[in-house]
C-alpha cells in the first residue's frame, strides 16, 4: 500500500497534505480512518486514478489526492492505494492472481496492527476480484485477518468483472475461468449478506462503449482500422449484469471502461455519483458497526467427531444435501432434511462431511450436533448448547433445559445455525410421551438435518415439518385411518407430502385408489 505521491511501495506512511484524524464525541458520525483503492490489470497507481487533460501542459487530475475532490469530501480519512504488479500477471495462473489477496491482507494487517478503525475499499476492474477474494479469506475459520472484514464499513466496485463477458475475453482480460468467477462471486455475495458481516456494497457500471481495437492494436493501426469499420468494433467491455451483484445497489456512469476510475474535476457528474456513494458509506459506518456487533461474531461448533479424511463417494448425495441444509437456502423457513437408510450405510459420515462443508462455505453459520440415542443424551447435549448460548436459567436446578435451548435457538439474535440430530431412530422417543420433536427449534436462520435408520421417522418428520402437511391433513379430514394409510403409502413409495397431495388432488378415482391399497399397519387388527 502506498500514499500519494512519493511513498515507497508496501509502506503506509502518514498522509502529508491531509488532515490527521480527529476524535469525535458522537458515535453517530464515525469517519473511516482508511480508504484503500485497488487498481485492476495492466495498469498501476497513480496512473489508474488520473484524468489526463487535453491541454498543452498535459496536466492530470487524481481524484484520490486532489484537495478539491475526495479528500474534500472526507477530510479526516487517510487515503491509500494498493499498487500491485498487474502488468506482470498477464499469463499468470488464477491462484497467483488471486494470491494478491493474501498480500493485500498482510499489508493492511501490518499497517493497522490490532486496531479496528473503519475501512472503505474502492476497487477497480480486476482489483475488485482481488478484494472479494481477500474478504472471503478474511472470513475463513481461524483467519488472522478477520478484524479487517469486521472493520470494513463499505465497498465501492468500479466495473468489476464479476461474471465475465465476451468483450472482456476479446480484450484478453479473461484471466479467471468462468467457474472460478462464479465460485468467487457467489462466496463473496453470500458473505456480504450474512448477519455477521452485513457488508454494504455499491456497484458502478459503464454505459459507454469502448473502442475494442485500441485495446488490441497499436494506436496508429487501431485508428486506421477503426476508421474503416466505423462503430462495429465498439462494445461495452464490462456489462451491467457482469459488473453488479444481485440485490446490492448499482449505478451507471456515463463513461467507457477506462473512464470508470478517473474524473476530470470536482464538478464531473460521474465523480459526484461515486463521491456521494463513498460519503454515504462513511456516514453510515456507525450504523453498520452497531448492527454487526449485535450478532455473535464467533460461531459455535459442537460436532464431537473429527473429519474423515478417507471419505470418498456419495458426492451426489452430499451436493443434494448442501443445496438444502444451509440456512440461507430457505430464507422463509426452518428447513428440515432427513437422511434415512439401513444401519451401517454411512448416514452419520455423510452428515459429518456435510457439517464440515457447511462450516467451510458459510463462515457465520454455527453447527450443533445432538445424538438422539436416548432422552438423557439428548438433554445433556442440549444443556451444552444452552451454556454456549448463555441461555438464561440453563444451570438452575429445576431448569427446563429443552425448552430453554429451543427458545434460544429460535431467537434471531443467535444468528444462523445448522442443527444435526444424529441417530433419530426411536419414534417413541421423538413422537411418543417424551416427544423430543416438540423441542426442536424454529428459526428462519436455522436448518435441521436428521439421520435415521427408521423411515417412519422420516415420514413423521416430513409430515410435521412441511406446510403442505397442513393442507394434506385438512384434505384427509384428520381421520386417523386415512393418515396411517397415507403414511404407509408415502413410506413404501418414497414420495413427499407435496407429491402425495398432488396425486390426491389429481382426481377422485386416483384418491380412492390410493386410500384403498393395503399396507401394513402395526396399530390395527388384521383383516378389519
Amino acid at each position: 500500500m502506498e500514499d500519494f505521491p512519493t511513498a515507497p511501495q508496501g509502506t503506509p506512511p502518514d498522509c502529508s497534505g491531509w488532515k490527521s484524524p480527529r476524535r469525535h464525541d458522537h458515535r453517530s458520525h464515525i469517519w473511516p480512518d482508511s480508504i484503500i483503492a485497488i487498481h485492476g490489470l495492466g495498469t498501476e497507481s497513480p496512473r489508474t486514478w488520473e484524468f489526463k487533460k487535453r491541454t498543452l501542459g498535459g496536466d492530470s487530475v487524481n481524484w484520490l489526492s486532489d484537495g478539491d475532490m475526495l479528500p474534500a469530501a472526507l477530510p479526516e480519512a487517510r487515503i491509500f492505494t494498493y499498487d500491485w504488479g498487474a502488468n506482470s500477471f498477464k499469463d499468470a495462473p488464477v491462484q497467483t492472481l488471486l494470491g494478491q489477496a493474501a498480500t493485500l491482507l498482510g499489508l493492511i494487517s501490518e499497517a493497522r496492527g490490532s486496531q479496528t478503525r473503519p475501512i472503505i475499499f474502492i476497487a477497480s476492474c480486476f482489483g475488485g476480484l482481488v478484494l472479494a477474494e481477500a474478504m472471503n479469506r478474511a472470513a475463513q475459520e481461524g483467519s488472522p485477518h478477520r478484524t479487517i472484514l469486521l472493520s470494513t464499513v463499505g465497498v465501492v466496485f468500479l466495473a468489476t468483472l464479476f461474471r465475465g463477458s465476451d468483450a472482456a475475453k476479446q480484450a484478453q482480460w479473461q484471466v479467471v475461468s468462468d467457474r472460478e468467477l462464479r465460485k468467487l462471486t457467489q462466496s463473496f455475495a453470500e458473505l456480504a449478506r450474512t448477519d455477521s458481516a452485513q457488508l454494504p456494497v455499491c456497484c458502478f457500471y459503464e454505459t459507454k462503449e469502448t473502442e475494442m481495437l485500441r485495446w488490441l492494436l497499436p494506436a496508429g493501426w487501431a485508428t486506421l482500422i477503426s476508421a474503416t469499420l466505423g462503430n462495429k468494433d465498439h462494445k461495452i467491455l464490462v456489462t451491467e449484469s457482469s459488473a453488479c451483484l444481485d440485490t446490492f445497489p448499482r449505478q451507471g456512469l456515463n463513461a467507457t471502461h477506462s473512464g470508470m476510475n478517473k474524473f476530470r474535476g470536482p464538478e464531473c457528474p460521474n465523480f459526484k455519483l461515486v463521491k456521494d456513494a463513498i460519503r454515504k458509506l462513511a456516514d453510515n459506518a456507525s450504523t453498520v458497526l452497531d448492527s454487526r456487533n449485535s450478532f455473535p461474531q464467533g460461531r459455535y461448533w459442537t460436532v464431537p467427531l473429527g473429519r474423515n479424511e478417507q471419505f470418498v463417494g456419495r458426492e451426489a448425495i452430499l451436493q443434494n444435501l448442501l443445496a438444502r441444509i444451509p440456512p440461507s437456502a430457505h430464507e422463509d423457513d426452518c428447513q428440515r432434511t432427513v437422511v434415512d437408510g439401513l444401519g451401517g450405510v454411512g448416514k452419520t459420515q455423510i452428515a459429518l462431511e456435510a457439517a464440515f462443508r457447511v462450516r467451510d462455505a458459510h463462515p457465520d453459520c454455527s453447527v450443533f450436533w445432538v445424538p438422539a440415542i436416548d432422552a438423557e443424551t439428548f438433554e445433556n447435549e442440549y444443556r451444552a448448547i444452552g451454556r454456549l448460548l448463555k441461555a438464561p436459567g440453563i444451570d438452575e436446578g429445576a431448569a427446563d433445559v429443552k425448552t430453554l435451548v429451543e427458545t434460544a435457538l429460535s431467537s434471531d439474535s443467535t444468528g444462523s445455525w445448522l442443527l444435526i440430530v444424529d441417530n433419530a431412530n426411536d419414534t417413541g422417543l421423538l413422537f411418543g410421551d417424551t416427544a423430543l420433536a416438540d423441542y426442536l427449534p424454529f428459526s428462519r436462520k436455522g436448518s435441521i438435518l436428521f439421520t435415521t435408520r427408521n423411515h417412519e421417522v422420516a415420514v413423521e418428520l416430513r409430515i410435521r415439518d412441511s406446510t403442505n402437511a397442513h393442507a394434506l391433513l385438512e384434505f384427509l379430514a384428520h381421520l386417523p385411518l386415512a393418515i396411517r394409510q397415507t403414511s404407509a403409502f408415502m413410506a413404501k413409495k418414497q414420495v413427499s407430502t407435496e407429491q402425495y397431495l398432488e396425486l390426491c388432488k389429481s382426481s377422485g378415482e386416483e384418491m380412492i385408489g390410493l386410500l384403498s391399497r393395503d399396507f401394513e399397519d402395526r396399530y390395527r387388527y388384521k383383516d378389519i
